[in-house]
């Protein structure tokens, strides 16, 4: 995704591109898309259990 990292993490505005008031809405998307689902939240892949 280009918005975010494999992780899941949201990517900062200086590696998108974007201006300040899309990257809001970029983020507030990426969540909802979270809360549906749509994305998984952040992946810990370093932890072991």
């Amino acid at each position: 995704n280009r918005y975010a990292t494999e992780a899941g993490k949201i990517r900062p505005r200086r590696q998108t591109g974007n201006c300040a008031r899309c990257q809001r809405q970029l983020a507030r998307e990426i969540k909802r898309a979270r809360h549906l689902a749509l994305l998984p939240f952040v992946e810990n892949s370093d932890r072991v259990r």
